[in-house]
């Protein structure tokens, strides 16, 4: 019956995917099926965590994460949990071997927002990033080569790479949230007070270098991986792209969306260019 219960808790992974991300869930629809339940395990976990940081505002949130943390350990170890998140997730874990390092960065920059507001140095903000972001498209990249700790090492720069990207293009979608609601600035040296096009342009081409770090490693990935991530890439250049073109004053004071038949676009597009071998 442990089988039956693991198919569970990988059904809930998955529509905890498909629930808070419509755009990563079709992105990860298009890895190869061997590869896909991992990955979503792996973001069912991460979804998870940063909720109890962002969203549980009237409970008490420490404690929610302690608790959370020590359920994680204690499924690493006896590789199961009556949390079918965390069970689903230590199956990943442990069938992998993924480096319980990684883990360990990502719940510490959960911790840091709980209390923390400003990363106003370098040092902070590329911590801060390293841990919510680049360490979890390490974990995916382990899936995506199988464990094989060669092809990871070639290719764990460019994964760092995307998984920053990504990050601060969320944090530059969610400026108004981060910043009005949370009364959080990832950006060292912007005042969001005075947000202008000169502080959006240098972010912008801050996270442009980081793409075109990644798409050298993306077209590197092994064939089961390489239209999805290309796919998840391609839907926030265009993100990016519409950031680039909205006024600063507007993202001040409201969330930039790509609206879903634009997603499809991105996707039908991505797909033709695997399709026809010209990625």
């Amino acid at each position: 019956m442990k089988k039956l219960f693991d198919r569970i808790s990988g059904e809930c992974s998955k529509i905890v995917t498909q629930t808070y991300s419509t755009s990563f869930s079709m992105a990860t629809k298009m890895l190869h099926t061997s590869i896909r339940p991992h990955i979503y395990n792996i973001y069912g976990f991460v979804r998870f965590a940063d909720e109890i940081v962002d969203s549980f505002h009237n409970y008490p949130k420490k404690e929610l994460l302690d608790r959370f943390e020590e359920d994680l350990y204690l499924s690493l170890d006896q590789k199961i949990s009556l949390n079918p998140i965390l069970n689903s997730f230590q199956q990943t874990v442990n069938e992998f071997e993924i480096d319980r390092e990684l883990i360990a960065a990502f719940m510490k920059s959960m911790r840091w927002d709980l209390d923390k507001k400003i990363y106003d140095t370098e040092e902070d903000y590329k911590a801060y990033i390293f841990g919510s972001a680049d360490v979890v498209g390490l974990m995916c990249l382990k899936v995506f080569v199988k464990g094989d700790n060669v092809q990871y090492n070639k290719l764990r720069p460019s994964a760092m790479a995307l998984g920053s990207a990504f990050q601060k293009v969320n944090f530059l979608r969610d400026l108004k949230d981060d910043f009005q609601d949370l009364n959080r600035t990832y950006f060292p040296s912007v005042n969001f007070n005075q947000f202008d096009e000169s502080s959006k342009s240098s972010i912008i081409a801050e996270i442009e270098s980081d793409f075109e770090h990644a798409l050298t490693g993306i077209f590197k990935l092994p064939m089961e991986a390489q239209f999805g991530v290309y796919t998840a890439y391609k839907y926030y250049s265009k993100l990016l792209k519409k950031l680039k073109n909205t006024p600063s004053v507007n993202i001040q004071n409201t969330r930039i969306r790509v609206p879903n038949y634009q997603k499809m676009s991105v996707f039908a597009s991505s797909y033709l260019k695997y399709r026809f071998n010209l990625l």
